[in-house]
């Protein structure tokens, strides 16, 4: 009798010892993409909401203080704080920067400014408005946000509504273009509360808005120039835009959906991919698009956005179905020491995060912080794109898969949900379906599967989780969530 409890205990121990070595050998987001914090200078309260690659190698980056420094040698091991220098201050909430011949473009509360260094002592002695064509009447929300220059050579702005459901300023609730001249060129209204605007690899404007009246839920939005993208508040302002973009349009109803109004309102856009609240963030941010052609690891031409209260990056994929952008979005990165907000990726593959828990608060602890992203140059597991299909999706992976596990029904769970599109602020998940999964084939490349879904629903979040799927050397995926919003259905 003592024997066989002594060989029970021994095979409890040895089966938690083997479960202990599994779970310590998992894969983590950091064996592929460690943070590195950079140390501010003392006393300084650095907010960082934007970044810019000089010519002479030193990174500049604003604050939402209305402060720009420069960092030198961004890229090294360690950044302390003796490699900061301020460049520039009494700024009005500089959010966003771009460069161009010499020049530093900030896109602030009220215009935007260019400044230079003309005498070579490191400090901005030289300061021009570039354009100031859109109001401000004080009131806290009225955020400015601007994107990197365009293949025109304009600069892009999305304007914060004056609080969350009305504008009473000029061009509050828009997107407008600055063109090389200088000239305010109204382009898309519908804005609500924006955190960032890039372009993706094609040169097609993006934009994230977040949850609030006329938006269930955080997003990101494509910027057709011409287009309504959503909250009607700042409507007013036709008046001035109607000889470039023509008469104020029908507004949508409220406690419609989002496709609903889409059918019914030609002039609206939905939204790209929705990031489902509480599930993969509660407020988007800066975005940054993958053009390192591989710098940074197998997301080439993907985008990146940031969320400033869960503190995290997170990656999306998009395609063009029926004409629309739309795609899925992926957890990639938590762990960032304050709110993530401003982001940039550089042409050598470095990803920079800029944050601040001011406001509304964040899980990384500081009030503020600047982090780096590298990459080690290991491939982590994941699912690489997520594509519609009339019948389903098809799923491709950056490494080989288990063919059984892809194929195996049990690997996945899909549900389905959306959101109401009213005027109250933001919304519950609704109208919740369950599809089934009929089927799974892997593809003959070994890094794809086609998933067939009966009873896939044109409107809504398609929620996944593939925890079963193994790699071919049997790992789990890194992040088995993927969300696609399903706005069109693609035909054969």
């Amino acid at each position: 009798m003592l024997n066989m409890r002594f060989a029970f205990v021994f095979s409890i121990l040895a089966l938690f010892s083997f479960t202990s070595c599994l779970a310590q050998d998992a894969p983590t987001e950091a064996d592929y993409y460690p943070i590195t914090a950079f140390e501010t200078p003392e006393g300084v309260v650095l907010e960082a909401s934007g970044f810019q690659m000089m010519p002479d190698g030193k990174m500049a980056v604003c604050s939402r203080r209305g402060e720009v420094w420069m960092i030198n040698d961004p890229f090294s091991a360690t950044v302390a704080a003796s490699q900061f220098q301020r460049f520039a201050h009494g700024l009005h909430e500089t959010l966003t920067l771009t460069e161009r011949d010499g020049w530093l473009y900030t896109t602030q509360r009220s215009d935007i400014t260019r400044m230079r260094d003309s005498d070579g002592d490191g400090l901005a002695d030289e300061f021009e408005v570039v354009n100031d064509g859109w109001g401000i009447s004080g009131d806290y929300h009225e955020y400015a946000f601007g994107s990197k220059f365009d293949k025109n050579g304009d600069i892009w702005v999305v304007l914060c509504l004056t609080g969350s459901f009305s504008s009473s300023v000029p061009y509050r609730g828009w997107c407008v273009r600055i063109t090389s001249d200088g000239e305010l060129i109204p382009t898309c209204s519908g804005v609500r509360s924006p955190g960032g605007i890039r372009a993706n690899h094609l040169g097609d404007m993006f934009y994230t808005d977040n949850q609030g009246p006329w938006n269930g839920t955080c997003a990101l939005k494509h910027l057709p120039e011409g287009k309504f993208v959503g909250h009607p508040g700042g409507f007013e302002w036709y008046k001035l835009a109607e000889p470039v973009l023509g008469p104020r349009p029908e507004e949508p109803v409220s406690g419609s959906r989002f496709m609903t109004e889409a059918k019914r309102l030609p002039h609206y856009e939905p939204p790209a991919v929705l990031f489902p609240y509480n599930k993969m963030g509660k407020s988007a941010a800066g975005i940054a698009c993958d053009t390192t052609d591989g710098e940074f690891g197998p997301f080439k031409n993907q985008m990146f956005v940031t969320d400033q209260s869960y503190s995290t990056v997170m990656r999306c994929y998009l395609e063009k179905v029926q004409g629309h952008y739309q795609g899925a979005c992926f957890p990639f990165l938590e762990g960032f020491n304050s709110g993530s907000l401003g982001l940039e990726l550089t042409t050598n593959g470095k990803m920079f995060v800029g944050g601040t828990n001011r406001g509304w608060g964040s899980r990384g602890r500081k009030p503020f912080a600047i982090d780096r992203v590298d990459w080690t140059g290991k491939i982590p597991f994941e699912i690489h794109e997520m594509r519609a299909k009339p019948d389903g999706f098809e799923l491709t992976f950056t490494e080989s898969v288990d063919k059984q596990s892809v194929e195996d029904l049990a690997s996945y769970e899909i549900s389905t949900y959306t959101y109401i599109y009213q005027s109250a602020y933001g919304s519950p998940e609704v109208d919740h379906t369950e599809p089934t999964i009929v089927k799974a084939v892997a593809g003959t490349d070994g890094k794809s599967v086609r998933i067939y879904v009966d009873g896939l629903q044109e409107g809504h979040v398609h929620e996944l989780h593939s925890d079963g799927v193994r790699s071919e050397n049997g790992v789990g995926l890194l992040h088995a969530e993927a969300y696609y919003t399903l706005n069109y259905l693609p035909a054969e």
